[in-house]
């Protein structure tokens, strides 16, 4: 089931008609339905700020509804449009579900987000900017908190402007604009108030650089922040579940485990 996130989006553009557009933003619903209260994990698939990765969504959906959790893909919408509109996407996709979590079934306490590559910032951002860059309110639901109660970075696009960067993201989130260079590098703006985070990379990776993850982990420890960092060695990028990477596969359980002792699963 494919929900709506507003009847028009704000900033919407109706010059912009590329197919990678059509019908976002939205949510493609995996709400576990048999009648208990789960915890929820909002899934932002990578893409460069481009596309959105199919195989960085409903298959981790999916293995999220096997422990317990049930989780919603966000369509957000991408180039040519730029920040702060993918930004604005996210946080009414956490306020969607918050304010809906009755009818889902869900703790509104317990609403995750997590991304892999490109939607891994942008989830980041999310969790550092819940309460900033906000647009004017256009219903009741836009006034619900956007704060995540945990964050999960997936083989993450971190910091702009470095030698690290992976700069197409960079170019196509601001549209070749330099103002936002240093809002949007995750390393600079994180917040004493940020939720546990959860991150894994690779050597391997020849697109996005894993010294993006470890540059954060380093940021993270300077504020804090309580987070979980894991290396691996083999998988390029984009290797989602990684489910035929021997070592690399189990970054899954690992994260099962630490969704565990974080109260998010059984």
């Amino acid at each position: 089931m494919s929900i709506k996130l507003w009847e028009q989006p704000p900033l919407f553009d109706k010059a912009i008609t590329n197919e990678e557009n059509i019908g976002c933003p939205s949510l493609d619903s995996y709400v576990i339905e048999d009648g208990g209260i789960h915890s929820c994990i909002i899934v932002l698939p990578g893409g460069g700020y481009t596309h959105r990765a199919d195989h960085e969504g409903g298959n981790v959906a999916r293995e999220l509804n096997r422990l317990g959790i049930s989780a919603f893909v966000l369509n957000y919408r991408v180039a040519p449009y730029t920040f702060p509109v993918e930004l604005a996407d996210a946080k009414r996709a956490v306020r969607y579900v918050r304010y809906n979590a009755q009818e889902f079934g869900i703790d509104p306490e317990r609403i995750g987000i997590m991304g892999f590559s490109a939607g891994g910032h942008l989830a980041c951002l999310t969790a550092e900017y819940y309460d900033k860059f906000e647009l004017e309110k256009l219903d009741d639901i836009d006034s619900v908190s956007a704060r995540p109660d945990l964050l999960c970075l997936c083989y993450p696009v971190i910091t702009a402007g470095r030698d690290i960067s992976h700069k197409g993201s960079a170019e196509n989130l601001l549209g070749g604009k330099t103002d936002y260079t240093e809002d949007i590098s995750c390393e600079a703006n994180i917040r004493r108030d940020m939720p546990p985070v959860f991150m894994w990379h690779t050597v391997e990776d020849k697109s996005v650089d894993c010294t993006n993850s470890i540059l954060m982990a380093q940021r993270l420890k300077a504020y804090r922040i309580p987070f979980e960092l894991h290396i691996f060695p083999d998988g390029r990028h984009g290797s989602d579940l990684a489910a035929e990477i021997e070592g690399t596969r189990q970054w899954f359980s690992l994260y099962a485990d630490w969704l565990k002792r974080n109260d998010f699963c059984i």
